[in-house]
């Protein structure tokens, strides 16, 4: 009997977790589903005899290493910080790993110990990192086949909500991890654009955002997303001229997110006493504005606006002009931020999310100029069998099960998914799973 174990049970886990435990009695596996909390273990478990549950602190090595020794692949839905942990331990007892998370300093450094070791450490296995590098390698690989010269490739890919659970103006409510929507694009964003490397700060990642059309949606906003550049020797693709990764979102959320950056309303480097205080007076201080009845033209005039605006209406509907309390205590402005973004951005249990991924390659074939784009878009069944959950579980869940039956033979070193012999099963069981994408060529 082979032994799984899936460190984390929260938002992202339920498909993984699922897909696990279904395929476990024809396998005869074991899966050890191990986190804090008991009751998002319990619900991922459900009633089935093949989960175990493990109730630890996973920086506790006397807790975790255990549990690490007994599994015969580890996958880990962590927090980035964490994998540390279990890569430590995986390398200690020789055990495979897999994570959605992208690549750290510290994992990068164990590259070569974990090939001398003959180990496979698969990171960005999930979504975007994750089945974006393997739809854009598949295409790669198929326009270098035909002696195609690619001199353009742009990717796209956000979690959003869908259009039937869209309900207010920023068109936006959180299908995943939080605090990672209000850190978004804090180092800033590097990519290639018509051979020229730009380099973009945090306060311009949101400004001027460009937009795409996608079929049935509409035109969508993009901001590029971190480094782009990292991925250009991984990708193969030499004669590249424009290489750019953005993340998706509406042109309202993109309006309203500079204009909170620009007040320094996502700044983690503040701290504000909360004490006896409301949203208003918070965002006077910000401003530095001495008159509430005059709060709005401070803030039109910070930001270089017309009174009447977008943006005026989008803080409003946060709340910013109400009075609305703040809790006590003292927190920076980022923390603050997402406490309210939590109440108003949450979804109701019913409601709908979206994932949205599109990539576009433009490439010289017997001297023609071809474009071609393919488009993935996916809808969640409700809150907690989100689209987002399924698009980020499913392709480790994949992996694990084709790695333990030896359909796949795992690359060796700290990887991502970059390679044929990986790829082209793991999308072929998503597309049996309604991930799908649809090609285009003009």
């Amino acid at each position: 009997m082979n032994t799984i174990l899936v460190a984390g049970a929260g938002k992202s886990s339920y498909y993984l977790i699922q897909y696990l435990l279904t395929h476990a009695p024809k396998n005869k596996w074991s899966v050890i589903i191990a986190d804090g909390d008991a009751n998002a273990i319990a619900e991922k478990a459900g009633d089935s005899p093949y989960a175990e549950m493990a109730v630890i602190d996973i920086t506790n090595a006397k807790q975790r290493e255990p549990l690490v020794k007994r599994a015969d692949i580890v996958v880990s839905l962590m927090p980035p910080h964490l994998h540390i942990h279990l890569a430590k331990d995986c390398l200690k007892h020789k055990k495979n790993l897999i994570t959605s998370s992208y690549v750290s300093e510290e994992l990068k450094a164990m590259n070569q110990q974990v090939k001398d070791a003959g180990l496979m450490f698969m990171c960005e296995m999930g979504l975007d990192p994750g089945i974006d590098h393997m739809t854009a390698s598949k295409i790669i690989n198929s326009i270098h086949r035909v002696a195609g010269s690619i001199y353009s490739f742009k990717s796209y890919c956000g979690g959003l909500i869908a259009p039937e659970s869209d309900n207010n103006p920023w068109h936006y409510k959180f299908s995943w991890n939080p605090r990672n929507v209000v850190t978004a694009g804090l180092g800033g964003a590097k990519f290639l654009s018509n051979g020229k490397e730009i380099d973009v700060p945090y306060e311009k990642i949101f400004e001027n955002n460009k937009k795409i059309k996608v079929d049935g949606l509409g035109q969508l906003a993009y901001y590029p997303n971190r480094d782009s550049l990292m991925y250009m020797d991984a990708y193969d693709i030499p004669d590249i001229k424009t290489f750019v990764r953005a993340t998706l979102r509406y042109p309202a959320f993109c309006l309203g997110w500079e204009a909170l950056i620009m007040l320094g309303l996502t700044t983690q480097d503040d701290m504000f006493e909360k004490t006896g205080q409301t949203l208003t007076t918070w965002l006077m201080s910000k401003c530095g504005c001495n008159d509430k009845a005059n709060l709005k033209n401070c803030v039109t005039n910070k930001l270089g606006l017309e009174a009447d605006t977008k943006v005026i209406g989008l803080l409003q509907w946060l709340g910013f002009f109400d009075d609305y309390p703040l809790k006590p205590g003292r927190q920076s402005s980022a923390d603050i931020l997402l406490e309210l973004l939590l109440e108003r951005w949450s979804m109701a249990s019913a409601e709908k999310d979206m994932v949205v991924m599109q990539h576009e390659f433009e490439y010289l074939h017997k001297g023609h100029k071809t474009k071609l784009t393919s488009t993935m878009v996916l809808k969640g069944e409700s809150r907690e069998h989100s689209a987002m959950a399924k698009t980020v579980g499913y392709p480790m869940a994949i992996l694990a099960q084709m790695v333990l039956n030896k359909k796949i033979m795992p690359p060796f070193g700290v990887v991502i998914p970059t390679m044929p012999q990986v790829y082209k099963p793991v999308l072929a069981e998503l597309a049996r799973h309604g991930i799908v994408f649809i090609d285009e060529v003009s």
